[in-house]
């Protein structure tokens, strides 16, 4: 799951095995915070999440992976906030170590990403010709 906040600050992801808690303030100083409980119990210690400048991605492994959920919430009742996002659509009658593969494929270019590197080196720009 993926919480779209721009320049987020004070930024705190707590997942539990029945819910997760989510903080955090905008660029505006804004607080905001949701709480989910979960529709099925999940494995706290396997899941994780990510910030970017633009959002802080949540992956959330079910403690049954092979079990399809009906939704993500525990009430049947969708909060207006909260959408599918079908790029990220899993088809669980697929086969489930491709799927698998990627996900992690797509965990390991969020680290890739987040990790900070020195800037490149700019010894070979010509001075005199800048503007």
């Amino acid at each position: 799951m993926e919480f779209c906040v721009e320049d987020s600050t004070d930024v705190h992801v707590l997942i539990e095995d029945h819910r997760i808690v989510f903080s955090c303030k905008n660029a505006d100083g804004v607080e905001l915070y949701n709480e989910i409980e979960f529709y099925a119990k999940v494995n706290s210690k396997d899941s994780q999440d990510k910030r970017s400048g633009r959002s802080i991605t949540c992956f959330v492994r079910k403690w049954k992976e092979k079990v399809a959920w009906p939704r993500l919430t525990k009430e049947d009742i969708k909060p207006v906030w909260l959408s599918v996002d079908f790029d990220n659509w899993r088809d669980w009658e697929g086969d489930e170590e491709v799927e698998l593969a990627q996900v992690e494929h797509y965990a390991e270019l969020l680290k890739k990403v987040s990790t900070k590197r020195p800037p490149p080196g700019m010894d070979d720009l010509d001075v005199s010709k800048a503007c």
